[in-house]
């Protein structure tokens, strides 16, 4: 790699790898005449469902009313307590807040950015419900220590917002029991433009969730406008406006069957600038997990000093970078918590995420990583 100068164009941090299938499938869709949540809708949750192996997949408008519904469904109220790392976005607080339940902060590993079941267990009071990892940049949280440490008395919710296609110890994220939430915003391996999907193995928790996304109403909303439908529905809870159209799921169906090969491409250009950064002693690089896993490669985040200042210097080197995360302890909303997360902190004060995403050529890739180089330097 011998790039000395800046890039002509500038590179996004981020861009959707959208084809002519998924094209092709929302045209279809239009002229079908149906284009709010149906027969796509339906296709799309029983694909994800077998994709990850849940027994059951419900889609939803964002993978913030997933987590909505994932709280909802277990019950949480005020006086109850979840655990969550601060090195987050502030939804996976902010849903279980929304419910008045409190938000207690666990520190993350500073190497691998992911929760620390060391933290964790400090945390753990008679009130704790339920226990909140984030699968960190596409890379998943110890999964096995965290349900040692919940036992039969506290439930997992995984946020899964950055691991659609993530494996931990060789079962995709989706698959251990647990009710798991995704997200399919554009910058994340899979999109639907906008959208979220929870999955889980509870046959009971699926239909209550299904009743809660749209309006509490007892069937379909779908089916009541077929051929074979009557025109009466009950109302049998409170609910809300979260289900997913058809025009999001028909660009879903063929955004998951390529996932993988996505998936593939990502962890090329993430190995492309482990190489190209290991001896620039100012980049500190994500660490992989101990255990075995395939990291989904959402993020490909560094830590560096004068991080402002730092990504204001990419920029001019028409390189685009991403902010993941502020620390949510330290937000407003939360009272900027006194409480100290060491490695949060430091984490939240440092990182700054590399353009990643399956259309980047390796000369794309190397312009980054000569751009990193001369900042660094």
């Amino acid at each position: 790699m011998t790039v000395t100068t800046k890039r002509a164009t500038f590179l996004p941090f981020s861009r959707p790898s959208i084809g002519e299938e998924e094209i092709h499938e929302v045209v279809e869709c239009l002229r079908s005449g149906w284009i709010t949540t149906g027969p796509r809708t339906e296709r799309f949750e029983k694909e994800f469902a077998a994709y990850v192996g849940a027994q059951h997949a419900v889609a939803l408008s964002s993978g913030t009313a997933a987590l909505h519904c994932a709280y909802w469904a277990l019950g949480l109220k005020r006086g109850d307590e979840i655990i969550c790392p601060s090195l987050t976005w502030p939804a996976t607080a902010n849903m279980a807040l929304a419910l008045g339940a409190k938000v207690v902060f666990a520190d993350v590993d500073r190497a691998t950015r992911q929760m620390d079941p060391s933290s964790v267990r400090k945390l753990i009071t008679r009130r704790t419900r339920a226990i909140v990892p984030v699968h960190f940049a596409g890379a998943p949280a110890d999964l096995d220590a965290l349900r040692e440490i919940a036992g039969d008395r506290m439930t997992i919710i995984e946020d899964a917002a950055h691991a659609a296609g993530t494996e931990y110890k060789g079962r995709r994220i989706g698959s251990h029991g647990h009710t798991a939430i995704f997200s399919f915003h554009p910058i994340k391996d899979m999109t639907t433009g906008e959208g979220g999907m929870l999955t889980t193995d509870d046959e009971d928790l699926a239909r209550r969730v299904r009743l809660f996304k749209f309006h509490g109403v007892s069937r379909d909303a779908w089916k009541a406008y077929g051929a074979a439908s009557t025109a009466r529905y009950d109302t049998v809870m409170m609910g809300f406006k979260y289900n997913l159209t058809d025009i999001a799921s028909a660009l879903g169906i063929h955004q998951l069957r390529k996932l993988d090969a996505f998936i593939a491409r990502r962890i090329e250009i993430a190995e492309r600038y482990l190489a190209g950064l290991a001896d620039v002693p100012a980049v500190e690089l994500p660490a992989a997990p101990p255990y075995p896993h395939r990291h989904a490669w959402h993020l490909f985040t560094i830590l560096v000093e004068n991080r402002d200042a730092f990504m204001a210097r990419l920029r001019e080197e028409n390189v685009g970078s991403g902010l993941h995360f502020e620390a949510v302890h330290k937000m407003t909303l939360y009272g900027r918590r006194a409480r100290k997360l060491p490695a949060t902190e430091v984490v939240c004060a440092r990182i700054l995420s590399l353009p990643l995403f399956p259309g980047m050529t390796d000369e794309d890739v190397d312009d980054v990583i000569a751009a990193v180089r001369r900042v660094a330097g």
